[in-house]
């Protein structure tokens, strides 16, 4: 896959050198020279120096045979606005834009990209380990939008299915490790106190799942 990283920073520099590294074909742009100097020595791609918003610059990095471009600069207008050209101009669809002020965030929004909020993201993940240490975000995907989780079965839903937990909220089971043996979790997967399952969720659908889960609550049901 051919990728544009726009934006040589801390995260447009270890980008590249990830994707570089999983063998695809990366072009770097950055308007300021200096910024190449935060890539991975390893780092063999090309990089190319001008204003990220000029058109002749990105046709310089080829972007129209390009599979897919990130812009993950610290400016979330020039995030938004390289992303719409690269959708709307040059009919890339896999493009990915960073948000690095949170208020921005809306801006991102109304372009209907995806969006990368690592200071979002960042917040509610602490504020998360905060109220529930026992409990771990594993993966967040899209813009942030499913998220999954792994949740300590308690003793209040032993003997109960999978369906019964999740009945009526807007998640899917992912895999139930009992003893450190993990197996794909079905509906039907009957849970043991103890189980830890891997569970897909939406956005702001946890909270209601770790209510299920506490015991107190789980007493007063049964």
């Amino acid at each position: 896959m051919y990728v544009i990283v726009v934006g040589c920073g801390r995260v447009g520099s270890e980008l590249a050198h990830r994707l570089f590294r999983q063998g695809h074909e990366v072009t770097v742009v950055d308007e300021t020279g200096a910024s190449f100097r935060n890539l991975h020595p390893d780092y063999r791609g090309r990089t190319i120096e001008g204003s990220v918003l000029s058109e002749e610059v990105l046709r310089r990095a080829e972007i129209s045979r390009a599979e897919g471009l990130a812009a993950v600069t610290n400016s979330d207008t020039v995030n938004a606005v390289v992303g719409h050209a690269a959708r709307a101009v040059f009919g890339i669809r896999n493009v990915v834009v960073r948000n690095f002020d949170p208020r921005l965030l809306p801006l991102h929004q109304s372009f209907r990209h995806r969006v990368v909020s690592s200071t979002v993201w960042g917040a509610e993940r602490i504020e998360t380990l905060l109220h529930h240490p026992e409990e771990q975000s594993l993966l967040s995907l899209g813009a942030e939008e499913i998220e999954v989780f792994e949740l300590r079965v308690s003793r209040g839903w032993a003997g109960r299915t999978v369906r019964e937990l999740l009945s009526g909220l807007e998640a899917v089971p992912v895999t139930l490790t009992r003893a450190g043996i993990a197996e794909l979790a079905r509906p039907e997967s009957g849970l043991v106190h103890g189980d830890l399952l891997k569970v897909a969720t939406v956005a702001g659908c946890l909270t209601e799942l770790q209510a299920r889960l506490a015991p107190e609550e789980i007493t007063e049901e049964t």
